[in-house]
């Protein structure tokens, strides 16, 4: 018999060939390599699902997602969705409120199309917070923003993360890392209690889209501004070089890319890209 894999579970259940299976998968569909390390990641991330389709064992649920993308989709969504939460690493916000929002809100002002995204959304916490930023303190002065062309993308490959983004409400504690005044102006009381919601002028600004990174991506234009943090981390090389250049060519010259702390650029994107502040950097050309 198989030897145990995680302390506990026993081989029938979870194994090392379901392992295997996993990691295969998850590296063909999303470019994350899942090292032995992580065995009990895995397990505890897709446990839930394998007794919620009601399969006996990892093996006959891994069956069923060969023959059920639904159920495939999930799985690597369960794998590759990120803990995240308001302003995190707030310097990149300052960056965004000092550097690069008052050319957007001109640009905007002149009758120029906005286009923000937030690639790996997650459950909106990074979206909601570079849209109040980007509307500022100024409430009297953000109304006229309502009637620009402005329009942030959020996309995440995991459904259930797309839909609590969507939703836009969460705990007031929550929010205590952002600037009172952005709460005040772009947060209301939810039904909930404690809880808060992004307020409907912002909302509206937002299209949110479920989306795998690695395929083909389903628009052609360019961003002013790209945020993709803490996504690449388990990437191999030759992806996040993929990824990179990928956003490159989706901005616009001129705009700005925002990825994690333990990320650098790396490949084609190098010759496009230039460092303008700790994993900021900016696509070459005049704007």
């Amino acid at each position: 018999m198989d030897a145990a894999i995680v302390p506990g579970v026993s081989p029938q259940v979870f194994n090392a060939a379901d392992f295997a299976r996993i990691a295969e998968l998850v590296h063909r569909e999303a470019g994350i390599v899942l090292t032995d390390q992580k065995r009990m990641l895995a397990y505890s991330r897709l446990a839930p699902l394998v007794r919620k389709s009601g399969a006996a064992t990892f093996g006959e649920y891994l069956d069923g997602a060969a023959r059920d993308a639904a159920v495939e989709t999930q799985l690597i969504a369960a794998l590759t969705t990120n803990h995240t939460y308001f302003y995190r690493e707030p310097h990149h916000f300052e960056h965004f409120a000092q550097s690069v929002r008052p050319a957007l809100l001109a640009a905007a002002e002149a009758g120029r199309p906005v286009r923000i995204w937030s690639a790996g959304c997650s459950s909106g916490e990074e979206i909601w917070t570079l849209m109040m930023v980007l509307m500022g303190a100024d409430k009297a002065a953000a109304r006229s923003l309502a009637a620009r062309d402005i329009v942030a993308l959020a996309s995440d490959l995991a459904g259930h993360a797309l839909s609590a983004a969507e939703t836009a409400t969460y705990p007031a504690s929550a929010l205590a890392a952002l600037p009172d005044d952005l709460v005040a102006n772009w947060t209301e009381a939810a039904s909930a209690p404690d809880q808060r919601r992004i307020v409907q002028s912002v909302r509206a600004m937002v299209r949110f889209r479920q989306l795998n990174l690695l395929h083909p991506w389903p628009f052609g234009g360019q961003f002013d501004v790209i945020f993709c943090r803490n996504v690449m981390i388990y990437f191999d090389g030759p992806t996040k070089e993929q990824l990179m250049a990928g956003f490159a060519r989706h901005l616009r010259p001129g705009g700005f890319l925002y990825i994690g702390h333990s990320e650098r650029v790396s490949g084609l994107a190098s010759d496009l890209l230039t460092l303008v502040g700790p994993t900021i950097y900016q696509k070459v050309g005049a704007p």
